[in-house]
């Protein structure tokens, strides 16, 4: 039976091998929904920051989203992930992930003895967005579509000295994914998305990304536990890895190609899934490598 001190002791060269680099984790799906693990990802996020790691926190907030626009009814509508939006569905989106869903964050690691603090990505300029189109492409067979989505933008910037000054001062930075194009205009950008440009652009050593499944599966619905980004590619010429899955992947490229040493793509259903994946030997999700 493993004991508490095993536990300790084989997480003390991985807490020695982080030390005073920067996590940034995208947290979404049911992690932020069950009370249980909102408590244990603020208690993760906090001794992150204790034991002298730095983590930045780029959270979703779909289904509160959801839930304003049942009540006005709106139905959403999604396109490789990403939400239709137009200007009234973007003031709700504005609204829930820069207002109620981030402070509510902020208020849970600050309970637990953190010092968080919110941003939008609209806050000092933090980040520049631009429009983005979808190209949708049923098979291999038919021409692509190109759709475009309404107010929902791509990243073309991350100011990061904000970041570097909330981490410098000892604070955790939980941003919503929001941004602000050339003119002003607001736009709603994909939390994996935001994520990963942060990720790449404070040249971190992780990006975490939270979702309700274990990670990648391999053709037999095995998981992927270690792989190299080349042949994740392989994987989805192959149909392999399909769905919603395929985006998240891409961002995980995205961020590799920007130096970002790791991705992992962990189930935040389970309980401290940030601890076991960061501080175990075998982990819990895959690890996606250059």
């Amino acid at each position: 039976m493993t004991s508490v001190a095993d536990i300790l002791i084989e997480s003390l060269p991985y807490i020695r091998r982080f030390y005073g680099l920067t996590v940034v984790v995208k947290y979404g799906g049911h992690a932020m929904v069950d009370e249980k693990l909102k408590e244990d990802f603020a208690r993760d996020v906090t001794l992150l920051k204790f034991i002298g790691i730095n983590p930045v926190v780029v959270h979703g907030g779909g289904p509160q989203i959801n839930r304003v626009l049942d009540r006005m009814g709106v139905r959403p509508t999604f396109v490789r992930g990403m939400r239709m939006t137009d200007e009234e569905t973007m003031d709700v989106v504005e609204m829930v992930l820069g207002g109620k869903v981030n402070k509510a964050i902020v208020a849970q690691i600050n309970s637990n003895g953190g010092h968080a603090v919110g941003l939008s990505g609209k806050d000092g300029g933090l980040i520049l967005a631009e429009k983005m189109h979808i190209t949708v492409q049923e098979n291999r067979d038919t021409p692509p579509e190109i759709i475009d989505p309404g107010l929902v933008g791509r990243v073309k910037n991350i100011k990061t000295d904000i970041i570097h000054t909330l981490i410098q001062n000892n604070f955790i930075p939980v941003i919503a994914p929001v941004g602000a194009g050339a003119s002003g205009e607001t736009y709603n950008i994909n939390a994996d998305l935001v994520a990963a440009n942060i990720a790449g652009a404070l040249s971190a050593s992780r990006l975490i990304l939270m979702t309700d499944v274990d990670g990648v599966l391999d053709a037999h619905g095995d998981l992927i536990t270690s792989v190299e980004a080349g042949d994740m590619k392989a994987m989805i010429e192959a149909d392999v890895i399909t769905g919603g899955m395929i985006p998240k992947v891409e961002y995980a490229f995205e961020a590799l190609a920007h130096g970002v040493e790791k991705v992992h793509i962990i189930n935040g259903k389970r309980s401290h899934a940030l601890l076991l994946e960061l501080f175990t030997d075998s982990g819990i999700g895959t690890e996606i490598k250059a």
